[in-house]
């Protein structure tokens, strides 16, 4: 008989971020996320203690789903931020550092908690309402009659991200594709309720991404077509492709365990009886004039043979996330049964060739009207590929999310010091009656204000790795990035050219101050006003997309208020 264990009693921690593990748990969670942000961010290699593959990025939802967090605290950090890139792909890092900054700048006030959370919730209302108003400079229109702003979004993606180690001309080249896909994707003929449509990347690696293409329609990887050879395809009356879905198994191997059991005459094959039955379907198929045949699985090699020679190309083994947007693309209704093929299952195509990419072969089928493309994303390492594919997938997200709130903001740190700059205006002009209904007092309230700017300059001073000084001008409460080497010097107008978004560049009488209180002596910041010249060059602006921004500021503010408000952690110890 094995031996009892006693049960061991809950583990209470009390005023967990008192506890010298977790902040030194959260400072170097906090260190790992800064030092990865933005264009110039070092890259990290995660992988397991006992082997598996390695994976080199800067992202943040990688970071977070390889790093092995274990306190309490940090997993309710890293849930929320992943939660947020979850619904909206972009800004994770800038969340995750946003948030840590909050938390760290907060618990070393001498403020209690939940005046805390209400000073800062107030806060994050003024930043909101800023950000939403007409008279925010730190916003910008997205016209879509012009690609300009839209490209500078996804160059700006694009480039935020070093592991896909990509050059001016691969980044030119794929923010091209990537805004053409997302083209394809909107219907040509608007309805009430128009629903985008779907960009599927298909993989090639070892490739150059200049080699990387976009195709109206859907590729399908298929070895068993030879090139060369023409590829002869029944058509319809009306010089259609009548194409028809299947998602069970047309394989012919019969009922799985799980289905239970059936009973059998003697003398009869389950197998050949089976077989007929493919073959009935198979012969349905041609009668109804069905020029290619999809199978999410396998098709019998019998069953392929016939539809062959009855001029009907079948392809098998196409997966379950093609189904979806061939569905959407054809028309056709996947049918789930061999026994019945129901009206109306059948779908259409306007043509049907072959594309060959490096030594892989696709059947790429080309709809009528289509909402549906596919990118072949091409890198030179596995490991680049899969950086890429993420960063992609963000770019696409983000024009989505810019389609339903055509608004941007500006990026290399300009939003989070013009956000500052403002918060500290405005939190001196505050009327005295703010405080009450606050039940605070203006120092207190001046206190947390701090707090919440030194945090939004953080990240901006995170997107410097390079030991230059970083700097905001008083006019506008943009971010100036100065090289690294130089001397501190009154006048910076000769080392700086243009600001970290590059709206602003240095050809007025600007004053600068070094962000965080470098100077050492405290400042008054007036209202920043809104740029009133052009901006330089397209070429070197720098975009956020508006949606995740602000998603991440608010996700960053409550999940810091949650954790700041924690009084006690309990553990099962069993």
């Amino acid at each position: 008989m094995s031996r009892l264990e006693a049960k061991k009693p809950p583990l209470f921690i009390s005023e967990p971020l008192t506890k010298d593990t977790v902040s030194q748990s959260l400072s170097l969670l906090s260190r790992i996320l800064k030092s990865s942000y933005g264009p110039a961010g070092r890259l990290k290699q995660l992988h397991n203690g006992v082997g598996g593959c390695v994976c080199t990025t800067s992202q943040s939802s990688a970071l977070l789903g390889h790093l092995s967090i274990s306190h309490s605290v940090l997993r309710v950090l890293a849930a929320s931020v992943q939660n947020h890139v979850s619904r909206f792909s972009d800004c994770g890092l800038f969340t995750a550092i946003l948030c840590c900054g909050f938390i760290e700048n907060f618990k070393s006030l001498n403020v209690a908690p939940c005046t805390v959370i209400k000073i800062s919730k107030h806060l994050l209302s003024l930043c909101m309402d800023h950000l939403k108003s007409e008279a925010c400079a730190c916003r910008v229109s997205v016209d879509f009659s012009s690609v300009e702003t839209l490209m500078c979004l996804v160059r700006s993606i694009l480039t935020s991200k070093p592991a896909c180690m990509l050059n001016k001309i691969e980044v030119d080249h794929l923010t091209t594709l990537i805004l053409k896909a997302f083209i394809f994707t909107v219907p040509c003929h608007v309805e009430t309720n128009a629903v985008l449509g779907k960009c599927v990347i298909v993989p090639v690696k070892g490739r150059r991404v200049v080699d990387s293409a976009v195709f109206p329609g859907l590729l399908i990887e298929t070895p068993e077509i030879q090139l060369g050879k023409p590829l002869a395809v029944k058509r319809t009356g009306s010089n259609m492709i009548k194409i028809a879905l299947f998602c069970v198994s047309m394989s012919g191997d019969g009922l799985s365990p799980e289905e239970g059991t059936i009973a059998v005459h003697h003398g009869v094959s389950l197998e050949m009886s089976e077989l007929h039955q493919l073959l009935d379907v198979g012969k349905h198929l041609v009668k109804d004039e069905v020029g290619l045949v999809v199978c999410q699985k396998v098709i019998h090699p019998s069953l392929k043979q016939y539809l062959r020679e009855s001029g009907v190309i079948s392809v098998d083994r196409a997966g379950l996330s093609l189904m979806e947007p061939l569905s959407r693309m054809t028309g056709a209704k996947p049918v789930a049964s061999m026994h019945s093929l129901p009206p109306g299952c059948y779908g259409s195509l306007k043509d049907v060739v072959i594309e060959s990419f490096a030594s892989k072969q696709f059947l790429h089928l080309i709809p009528e009207d289509t909402v549906i493309c596919s990118l072949v994303l091409c890198n030179r390492s596995e490991t680049a590929w899969d950086e890429l594919k993420r960063v992609c997938e963000t770019a696409e997200h983000a024009l989505q999310l810019t389609m339903k709130e055509p608004l941007a903001l500006v990026g290399g740190g300009c939003t989070e010091t013009h956000l500052a700059s403002y918060i500290r205006h405005k939190s001196s002009t505050l009327p005295a009656s703010t405080f009450k209904d606050l039940d605070c007092s203006q120092t207190q309230y001046q206190l947390v204000a701090d707090g919440f700017c030194r945090s939004l300059e953080s990240v901006a001073c995170s997107l410097n790795h390079d030991d230059g000084e970083i700097l905001t001008d008083t006019a506008y409460g943009h971010c100036w990035f100065v090289p690294s080497g130089f001397p501190c010097v009154s006048d910076w107008s000769d080392l700086v050219s243009k600001c970290g978004c590059g709206i602003i560049g240095n050809t007025e009488d600007l004053s600068w101050r070094f962000l965080q209180g470098q100077s050492g002596s405290p400042f008054v910041q007036g209202c920043p006003k809104e740029p009133s010249g052009k901006v330089l060059s397209t070429d070197f602006l720098t975009l956020d997309c508006f949606a995740a921004k602000c998603s991440g500021l608010q996700v960053a503010l409550e999940t810091a208020s949650l954790i700041l408000d924690l009084s006690y952690i309990i553990e099962d110890q069993n």
